[in-house]
């Protein structure tokens, strides 16, 4: 059967993704923190920016390339990193690096996946994007940037809105702990998801390879208190600043909301403002993060970069109208991968480039880009 006959949606793959695999991991993946009412605003936030559709414009030809850290890419996405993306499916991080490059996507790793950079640094062509969550210790920092550049990463991701744990109740009611122990708890719930348990058989118990080095303690640990979190500080503008010297390629800042600190991050020499609010995971009183997008695209001349809720084209142009120039998802991903395995992301580019052909075309303009400023907000 053609996947797209079955498969229209990325609601259609995180359907088919639940019923794969086991509720420890799934929580993890598709929980928020609190009420998970950020969560809920994420997806209102998209669903009140409208559009008023041009007409008479003839055959237009869709453009949707972006150009990016000196990139040109044939789409206006890419993959978002995801904490413990092997856990949710085995050998998650090299098929999503390898397939994202091979579409000329760029893939972030998160520093607490369950690859090393090392891994999957091959599998990017030298274009990958790392996440680095601020090590505390100053060798560790030094030791995390010079792997994460000899395994290939070009862009370097600052995630600063992670300050401290979040409690993400529901993932902890999942029974998770880190590093993940088979309880019998865990063992039903592998058992009634076969197909991920014969995977997750074959790769090995999962944990956070590139954090191996630094730490030797394997007591299990509430997951929002994983090794990751031990070892990363709160981040502050000397931080910042030592990173920009450090790194001598493209800097990116994760986790910005307010024009303010957008601004103050332009001045201190990052290439570019992440716009997020970890897809709600984090806190639970923020407004939608596609809300906070007109006032960062006026406080900065930098590419502006976007995630949080973004279910489908539609809503990569809504971001786009709002300020956004790229756009990157890191959820969705997981569903596909989870959902088809290896089929899984192929299915979803294409899905979501259908998508926006259909959108954009209704709209009568040739470039998402060109859709900046059109938007209404309805309520």
């Amino acid at each position: 059967m053609d996947l797209h006959s079955r498969y229209l949606t990325v609601a259609d793959l995180r359907r088919a993704a639940r019923r794969r695999v086991p509720h420890f991991a799934w929580a993890y993946l598709d929980t928020a923190t609190g009420t998970e009412a950020s969560a809920r605003r994420n997806r209102t936030g998209l669903d009140n920016v409208l559009f008023t559709p041009s007409i008479l414009h003839g055959e237009v030809a869709p453009d949707l390339s972006v150009d990016l850290f000196g990139e040109t890419h044939p789409l206006p996405f890419g993959v978002a990193p995801v904490g413990q993306s092997g856990l949710l499916w085995p050998g998650a991080e090299r098929l999503l690096a390898r397939e994202a490059t091979k579409a000329d996507l760029p893939y972030a790793l998160s520093m607490v996946a369950n690859a090393t950079p090392e891994e999957v640094g091959p599998e990017t062509g030298g274009k990958g994007w790392f996440q680095l969550y601020p090590p505390r210790d100053i060798d560790m920092r030094r030791d995390m940037l010079a792997r994460v550049k000899d395994s290939g990463f070009k862009v370097l991701v600052l995630t600063v809105d992670v300050p401290v744990a979040a409690r993400r109740e529901k993932q902890v009611q999942g029974g998770l702990v880190q590093p993940p122990r088979i309880t019998p708890r865990i063992a039903l719930q592998c058992a009634l998801r076969p197909a991920w348990s014969q995977a997750r058989m074959r790769a090995g118990m999962p944990r956070m390879k590139t954090l191996d080095r630094y730490s030797q303690d394997n007591a299990p640990l509430d997951p929002t208190a994983h090794i990751g979190y031990l070892l990363r500080t709160a981040p502050d503008w000397d931080y910042l600043r030592w990173l920009r010297d450090a790194w001598d390629g493209p800097l990116v800042v994760k986790g910005v909301l307010r024009p303010d600190d957008a601004a103050r991050m332009q001045a201190e020499g990052v290439d570019a403002i992440w716009v997020s609010n970890h897809g709600g995971r984090q806190f639970d009183a923020a407004q939608g993060a596609v809300e906070y997008l007109p006032g960062v695209r006026a406080a900065t001349t930098l590419p502006v970069i976007f995630d949080s809720g973004i279910e489908g084209g539609l809503d990569m142009l809504r971001a786009i109208a709002l300020g956004a120039d790229f756009v990157m998802m890191g959820r969705a991903w997981h569903y596909a991968v989870c959902a088809l395995g290896d089929r899984g992301p192929a299915h979803l580019i294409d899905m979501l480039r259908r998508d926006l052909v259909s959108c954009i075309g209704q709209l009568g303009v040739a470039r998402p880009a060109d859709l900046r400023g059109m938007a209404l907000t309805a309520g």
